[in-house]
């Protein structure tokens, strides 16, 4: 399927290299190299390819001020791979996180996944859980809290409706990674525990979620 891409890169080399290699392979490539560029031509993407230094903004700036108008999948595609840098990412919104350099094939099935559950997500569903003062609405993909919307990411959200979806069930570990991110990878463990810290505080009920230790998790009360 082809993908529109927006690649947001200020190494003309790296944008370059990266943009023919994707054109070869059917996607479309739009490349700017600054973050204000980003934030004018996101809308016109089907997904981001999105460095995280850019000369005039921070990514993480350009990452969390997309997300919060567009749902569009964005991969973080950065030589900045610190925990710190990664966390946030993930917590700002980021569907996936790859250090450079990266080798095509894992892009492209990357970019794959990310895109598929793009599809997925859109798919109608109207059921709302309710699990005592939460009430997770699938159709709208929003959590209220005692009333009041708590604003979870797109994979704080996602994991919370696998869960929500099999209630007072246990779900391995495993199954929540391939059920969320698709054909579970390496660098997913750590993404999930990262949605998962972030998905317990905006809940802020203890108990609720909990962990079910050498197996995965389960949302609701013994």
């Amino acid at each position: 399927m082809a993908v529109r891409v927006l690649l947001v890169e200020d190494d003309a080399g790296v944008a370059g290299a990266l943009a023919e290699s994707l054109h070869a392979r059917g996607h479309p490539v739009t490349s700017v190299g600054r973050g204000a560029d980003a934030l004018h031509r996101h809308r016109d993407a089907d997904l981001v390819l999105l460095d995280l230094g850019l000369p005039d903004l921070d990514g993480l700036d350009v990452l969390r001020k997309i997300r919060a108008v567009s749902p569009v999948p964005v991969i973080v595609l950065t030589a900045r791979g610190d925990e710190r840098s990664v966390v946030r990412g993930l917590r700002l919104g980021a569907d996936d996180y790859l250090t450079k350099p990266v080798r095509l094939a894992e892009l492209l099935a990357r970019m794959d996944a990310v895109v598929r559950r793009a599809v997925a997500r859109e798919a109608p569903a109207g059921d709302v859980v309710r699990i005592e003062d939460v009430e997770i609405d699938l159709g709208a993909r929003r959590v209220l809290v005692a009333g009041h919307d708590v604003g979870l990411t797109t994979k704080e959200f996602e994991i919370l409706a696998v869960l929500a979806a099999r209630p007072g069930t246990a779900v391995s570990r495993q199954q929540l990674m391939d059920e969320v991110w698709g054909d579970a990878y390496l660098a997913v463990s750590r993404s999930l525990d990262v949605h998962l810290t972030g998905l317990r505080a905006k809940l802020d009920r203890p108990g609720l979620l909990t962990t079910i230790r050498g197996f995965g998790y389960r949302l609701g009360r013994d």
